[in-house]
């Protein structure tokens, strides 16, 4: 079977004005979508709000920007690895995902590489 990465993206600022207990309420949907998902769901992590690097390289050079940027409109919130047979299987394993009502996902296919002989 093949993995997927699950690619959360937020809108910038959506869980600004939410209560923590209707945050709470959030994290449960994550966990029951997750255990919904059993042994298809292999990881998954949220990712820090507001921080991050982004590294460009060219000619033997890097530059390093902070992230995310103020200009984006959506930044990923988090990623989710699962198993699936296809892309079609891996949509509809992320169709009734919680994070549909606060953002957008983007599947893409895990390619396996081949270790060291």
């Amino acid at each position: 079977m093949a993995r997927y990465m699950l690619l959360l993206r937020d809108r910038i600022g959506e869980f600004d004005d939410v209560s923590p207990e209707e945050m709470q309420k959030v994290i449960q949907a994550y966990g029951a979508w997750c255990e919904k998902l059993g042994a298809q769901h292999l990881g998954g992590e949220k990712l820090c709000d507001g921080e991050g690097r982004l590294l460009r390289g060219a000619d033997g050079k890097m530059a390093v920007t902070d992230g995310p940027f103020a200009e984006a409109k959506e930044v990923f919130g988090g990623f989710f690895l699962v198993e699936a047979e296809g892309y079609d299987a891996a949509q509809s394993l992320a169709a009734d995902c919680p994070h549909l009502q606060f953002g957008s996902i983007e599947i893409r296919a895990v390619e396996e590489m081949e270790g060291p002989s």
